[in-house]
């Protein structure tokens, strides 16, 4: 794919910024992402008892209502980096804040539904509109951003927003249970609607980038332009998958006690690895960080699998949240160099559709293991999936500087 052959304006070139001055430019954007990302983690803890104690489902509904959001986000991945191109990243930013305010208004209807039944379908409508937000805010923010600092900065764009998007995450739900705690499930449906308000006066001062199309643009094109560099997130993001789901599981077949600590080893190293190394993909280059990434990632889940003590299973946890933290914004790097600036919101958009995939399909096929292997098992054959990972970090290395990095 050229760029003669897609209809885009010409993308004006941005001059380089010093490290400062780009940190500066991304704060208000990484802040905002923040605050609205914690109005989603706050409902992680919540949602799945409110199905279940309040509402009296089975693990069938709250599965499907919980897991609902990562099937629209997928869904709704090509729209919302169409819209980003096409009508202005900070607008599409701006309308995503607005979607998951407006997510809060069928959480507050359902206590008020006449029963249970009705009370499950306007949280779906609540989980939908929040995943359209959400991949708005995602898709637009990084197109924002790179648009700000320069394509050269890709790495560190992406290596903020994932910070402010798992450290939303980790401090949501300990701040949804309480939330809960005080207020109930009301509670949690009026900060869904008025936290993601506080985030667009967060970015009110920050300037507008030009859309980047003139019209839409197939998602297969970039698709295909990413496919490589997607895969790999794909590989690699079954680590997390793992720590997410069944780490916990894990924990209660040793008789180990809560395994709080290693959520809580595998964020820390998460953001430490973020804070100390995010400038390496775009200084040295995303293939090269990938592959030293996932190769640490895969000792992590390896370390999970054979461990014996808590003590094992929480440096395990570290190490791959340690390595998963810079093979996202490593493969990202790469996706960005080989799609033409003009696309970069739908391309970052395709390329986090990857993840949707990986984290949809790890949960069935682990549990499925699990069920015959035990839970150990997951974790050695999540080790064996991330090593996969390394093959395609070998393969971008050997294709070089693509011809996407040359439009930038």
């Amino acid at each position: 794919m050229t760029q003669k052959q897609l209809p885009y304006p010409p993308t004006p070139a941005v001059p380089p910024a010093p490290a400062a001055g780009v940190f500066l430019q991304l704060l208000p954007i990484t802040l905002a992402v923040f605050i609205a990302f914690l109005a989603m983690g706050m409902q992680l803890p919540v949602l799945p008892l409110h199905l279940h104690e309040t509402l009296g489902m089975g693990t069938l509904v709250v599965g499907s209502v919980t897991g609902s959001q990562f099937v629209a986000a997928l869904l709704s991945r090509s729209w919302a980096g169409n819209f980003a191109d096409m009508r202005g990243a900070r607008r599409a930013v701006i309308a995503g804040f607005l979607l998951v305010a407006a997510s809060g208004l069928p959480y507050a209807a359902s206590l008020w539904a006449p029963d249970p039944a009705a009370a499950v379908w306007l949280l779906l409508l609540g989980r939908i509109v929040l995943a359209l937000g959400e991949s708005l805010i995602t898709t637009g923010a990084m197109g924002w951003a790179v648009g700000l600092v320069g394509p050269q900065n890709t790495g560190k764009v992406m290596v903020w927003i994932g910070i402010a998007i798992f450290g939303a995450y980790s401090l949501g739900a300990p701040v949804g249970v309480m939330v809960n705690g005080h207020w109930g499930f009301a509670g949690i449906a009026a900060a869904t609607v008025l936290t993601p308000l506080l985030a667009w006066a967060a970015v009110s001062g920050v300037r507008a980038v030009p859309p980047t199309a003139t019209r839409r643009t197939p998602f297969y094109t970039v698709l295909s332009v990413v496919l490589w560099p997607g895969i790999g997130l794909a590989l690699s993001s079954v680590g997390f998958g793992l720590i997410a789901a069944f780490i916990a599981l894990l924990f209660a077949a040793e008789n180990w006690g809560d395994a709080s600590l290693a959520f809580t080893a595998f964020g820390i190293a998460f953001i430490v690895a973020r804070i100390f190394f995010g400038h390496l993909p775009d200084k040295v280059g995303g293939a090269q960080v990938a592959l030293v990434s996932v190769a640490i990632e895969a000792v992590g889940l390896l370390l999970i699998w054979g461990a014996d003590t808590p003590a094992l299973a929480y440096l395990g946890a570290a190490l791959t949240g340690f390595g998963y933290s810079l093979a996202f914004p490593g493969f990202g790097v790469e996706a960005a160099r080989r799609a033409p600036p003009q696309t970069r919101s739908l391309a970052m958009g395709a390329y986090v559709a990857f993840l949707d995939i990986a984290l949809g399909v790890t949960g069935p096929l682990a549990g499925a293991l699990a069920g015959v292997r035990g839970i150990s098992s997951v974790y050695l054959a999540g080790a064996v999936t991330v090593a996969l990972a390394l093959a395609v970090a070998l393969k971008l290395l050997a294709d070089g500087p693509s011809k996407g990095m040359r439009h930038a």
